[in-house]
């Protein structure tokens, strides 16, 4: 069964009777002229559609539990949308914790994640009632537990290790692998679950947690992951005699950028893992775990695309023709940063012939400021509205202000309506930071 994370498109997609595209019932074109452009456009359905198939594909495991990797797109209105739909969150710093909490969200129900958390953000994330810490490192072990200490609180931890799974995406993108920033080797288990028996006694260690990585379409490295966890599980129990109940899988299921991607679906992915954790629950005797997973850009990322309008355009002797539009590399890093490729259209042009071979170029003073190289478009005139799909992930959140541009604004499309879900930023709110010494004042 084909899964929303297998398309280009939001599943809401289509060419209205004005002949433009229009997503969630709302015309691109009215939504740029009502909102301006660079936008970022999110359909409700696709998002809600992926979630139910998650849930959907692994409702013959009930200890299976799905946590929103809120790294790929955060605000308050996603941690909306999440709750409804009965996933929790996992949250990787102080500003995602604090924006899950003011959204009223249970907090219970989230994981702090990351590898150089700060005393500030552990604190606040005691305060504020974390449901379980993801413990990276000795030093946060330590710090976690004088933190806990001070406040008479036990803190339900997992122990974030290194499974030695390589996956076949961008080497920035690798989490799993041996040599990683993230997690306890193999080797450090043992002194780690020493100093939590002998000395820590303020963390109450439930399970452990891998990641391998993100943009993966493998199915094998779900299972080798399983493997390696459940192996790691029965070692502790034998040595220990300390029972693990809960294991975290991460996320990393990929999205289908362009139709050269191949992502497996949503039930793929769920049936290996089941199948992984019945196989190795029995081959060691050992109860079935509490099973989370943390998908984050394939619940978001194909239901988000961005709109920008075209501008000026360059045409090299004997080369390329770069279009230039109101966006780049500060409303969406990917393509500079990992060398992402987009399926584009023109929003107001979806039915007209391809002809000339194009270049996208972002307006950010970089020569490296490419959102798209050499693909085949209709002919571009300014004012054309260009369509990025699949910028759901990654887009907002790795956005900046690069040449003090402004952030531009998301809108959530739902049933022909369109809200507001971040508003675009001001001149105002852009200088709100900045600070003149006195001194130079006189």
């Amino acid at each position: 069964m084909n899964t929303a994370n297998q398309e280009i498109k939001p599943v809401t997609t289509r060419i209205n009777e004005n002949g433009n595209i229009e997503i969630g019932g709302c015309d691109l074109i009215e939504l740029a002229n009502e909102y301006a452009t660079p936008l970022y456009i999110f359909d409700e359905a696709t998002i809600r559609s992926i979630t139910k198939s998650y849930k959907d594909a692994f409702k013959n495991y009930p200890k299976m539990r799905m946590m929103y990797a809120s790294k790929a797109f955060m605000t308050k209105a996603m941690c909306k949308i999440m709750a409804q739909e009965g996933f929790g969150l996992d949250l990787c710093s102080g500003g995602e914790i604090y924006t899950a909490q003011s959204s009223g969200f249970d907090m219970s129900k989230t994981l702090f994640n990351g590898n150089n958390k700060s005393y500030d953000e552990l604190n606040m994330a005691l305060d504020l009632g974390i449901g379980t810490v993801s413990v990276d490192n000795f030093f946060e072990l330590a710090l976690l537990n004088d933190i806990a200490k001070s406040k008479n609180k036990t803190v339900r931890i997992l122990l974030r290790i290194t499974p030695g799974i390589e996956c076949h995406t961008h080497e920035y993108i690798q989490t799993g692998h041996l040599d990683s920033k993230f997690g306890f080797d193999l080797t450090q288990i043992d002194e780690a679950l020493e100093l939590i028996r002998d000395e820590y006694i303020n963390l109450h260690l439930v399970g452990l947690h891998a990641h391998i990585g993100s943009q993966i379409f493998e199915k094998q490295v779900y299972y080798d992951e399983v493997d390696v966890i459940f192996n790691e599980i029965k070692r502790i129990k034998d040595k220990y005699n300390i029972e693990l109940s809960e294991i975290n899988l991460g996320g990393g299921l990929g999205i289908k950028y362009t139709e050269e991607d191949k992502p497996i679906s949503i039930y793929e992915i769920a049936n290996t893992i089941i199948d992984s954790i019945r196989t190795h629950a029995q081959k060691y005797n050992i109860d079935e775990p509490y099973v989370f997973i943390e998908p984050g850009r394939s619940i978001v990322g194909t239901a988000g695309v961005t709109i920008y309008t075209a501008g000026s355009s360059k045409k090299v002797p004997n080369g390329r023709k770069y279009q230039a539009v109101d966006g780049g590399m500060a409303d969406n890093a990917r393509p500079s940063l990992y060398q992402a490729k987009y399926t584009v259209e023109i929003a107001n042009k979806p039915n007209e012939k391809p002809v000339e071979k194009v270049t996208i170029a972002g307006r950010f003073c970089e020569s490296g400021d490419i959102l798209a190289k050499d693909i085949v478009l209709p002919e571009i005139e300014e004012g054309d509205i260009i369509c990025f799909y699949n910028t759901g992930a990654y887009g907002y959140s790795m956005s900046s202000n690069y040449n003090r541009v402004l952030k531009p604004a998301a809108v959530l499309v739902n049933n022909g309506k369109s809200d507001i879900i971040i508003n675009r930023q001001t001149y105002a709110q852009l200088c709100e930071s900045d600070v003149i010494p006195d001194r130079m004042n006189g």
